[in-house]
Formats: structure tokens, sequence, C-alpha cells
């Protein structure tokens, strides 16, 4: 070993000499110089911020909507965050797409994080997290039957708001909070949307109708919606309003008359909605720890 590095000196050596009575020699020199000065700061760099003592602390190789601790021994208590809009799922894309609405939540992450909270022998209870006006139905019933199917008892606890498809989604939690200024129910479905018609019109455009089938582009905001179209469209909303409610009077345990009653699409405040029927308790989150401990017999260390 010595040999070669004793080699590798004298070559070191001859090249310096040559470099230093040769313009030529002497700016490859330079280079070699400068190139080696690089990879040295490279290399502190990618040790220190990189693998080191600087490196991120906050990064995570956590997908979008996750933000799971599963590190903590002493987690009893699966915390799940319903915030936002609620989808069926979260585009690969969303990382770094700036037009995309980052606060938004998937219910198959939802649906993900109370499977992985059964299959943990730790967790003896599930909280879900809710301040959201709601989403889309298909997302709301996902995440309601995913509830439903837990082996593990689910509390939820509604924060500024739990409506629309937000509490449809946890309609069928063992045990619903909120508090008595929370924003509950809007129990309705819309399909409303902005005809572009009147303005497209004036600004001198024109529709140019090329689909095969009568109704393939029907809800267009540059045509005018026919009556045929909006009868089609409101059959299909009074569907899902209807399986909406009779959703909730099963989850609730409520008659469904007395559930169509107050279905109209409003929100109530929390003390209304416990009156009603639509949540359990008024209180926050140490009335559902509270609860949670109670029920399991531990007190609850909540991961998220």
């Amino acid at each position: 070993m010595k040999k070669f590095f004793n080699k590798i000196n004298d070559k070191w050596l001859s090249f310096r000499k040559w470099s230093d009575g040769n313009v030529f020699g002497y700016l490859i020199g330079n280079i070699v110089k400068l190139v080696f000065t690089l990879a040295i700061f490279i290399l502190i760099f990618y040790s220190l911020f990189i693998i080191g003592p600087f490196k991120d602390k906050t990064s995570s190789d956590s997908s979008v909507g996750d933000s799971s601790d599963t590190t903590n021994d002493n987690c009893t208590v699966r915390g799940v965050e319903l915030h936002g809009m609620i989808l069926t799922y979260l585009p690969l894309h969303a990382d770094n797409d700036t037009n995309f609405n980052y606060d938004s939540v998937s219910s198959e992450n939802v649906d993900y994080a109370i499977k992985q909270a059964n299959e943990d022998d730790r967790i003896k209870a599930i909280l879900i997290d809710v301040d959201s006006t709601g989403g889309y139905p298909v997302a709301g019933e996902e995440i309601s039957v995913a509830i439903k199917n837990s082996k593990k008892p689910v509390v939820a606890l509604i924060r500024e708001q739990g409506d629309s498809a937000a509490y449809w989604a946890v309609s069928s939690a063992d045990k619903i909070f909120a508090s008595r200024n929370s924003d509950v129910g809007s129990i309705g479905v819309t399909q409303s949307y902005l005809s572009d018609v009147k303005k497209n019109t004036k600004d001198g455009y024109t529709f140019e109708q090329l689909s095969v089938g009568k109704f393939k582009d029907s809800g267009s905001a540059n045509k005018p919606l026919t009556t045929e179209e909006k009868a089609l469209f409101m059959r299909d909303v009074t569907i899902v309003y209807n399986n909406f409610v009779q959703d909730v009077a099963n989850n609730r345990n409520i008659p469904i008359d007395k559930v169509k009653s107050f279905s109209d699409g409003s929100t109530v405040l929390g003390l209304k909605a416990k009156e009603l029927g639509l949540v359990d308790q008024i209180g926050g989150l140490p009335d559902a720890e509270q609860y949670i401990e109670k029920t399991t017999g531990e007190k609850p260390e909540i991961c998220w």
C-alpha cells in the first residue's frame, strides 16, 4: 500500500513540474485543483446536510394525507384527520401541483388508516378529528362504511365544521362529540353550476355541438340546460339524497321521517345537533379522551 501511495505522489509531482513550465499544463493544473476543491465541498455538504446532524428533521416518507406516527410505542389511540375537501383519492401529482387544493383528504387514506389501526394490537380505539365542509358522496360513504366495519371503537370529534359528506362519513361512529358552536349537518345534495351561455353570447362565442349520444354533453356550462337534462340530473341528485338520509337514519338510529324533516341542506350548531340526535355529546378533545379512557380502560395516548 505504501508503494502505491508513493507512486501516486511521484506522478503528482511530475505533473506539477510539467504544468509549472507549460501554459497548457498550467490551465489543466488549475482545472484539476478546482474540480478537487468542488469534490471536497460536495462531500462535506453531503455528510452534514444529507446524512449528518443537519439533516432535515421535518422530512418524511409519508404520502399526501398520511402523517401518522407509528414509532410511538406508547400509542393506544390512532388519530385520523378528516380535514378539508373529502375526495375518494389524492392524485399522484398533488405534491408538486400548485393548482391542487392541499386542504383535502381522501377516503382511501382514511380507510387505510382505520385498517392499520385494527391490525395493530397496541391500538385500543380510533379518534376521527373532523373539520370539513364536506366533499363527494362516494368518499363520505366509503369512510362511513370503514368506520362501521371497524373492530375497535371509533370516536368522532367535530370541531369547527362537520357538514355534508364529512357528516355522512362519521355518522356511523360509536360516539360523536361536537362543540356547542360547531357547524353540523348540511344533509343535502347539490350539483349546481355556473352557466356561461349569456356571457359567451355577449363575447361572440358560439357553442358547436359535436357529440354522439343525446345527453353526452349535458351539464356543459357553455350550452343551455334543457328540461330533459335537468330532469336527469335531479333524478340522480334525489337518489343520492335519499341514500344520505337513509344512512344517517340507520347510523344514528333516528326514524327516517324525522331525519327527512330537518334534512334541508342547512347546518345547525352543536346544541341543536345534539337535540336532533346528530351528535351524542357536547364537548371537545378532553371529553373525547375521557370517554375513550372509560371505554377502553386505558389512558389514551393519541398518535396522529
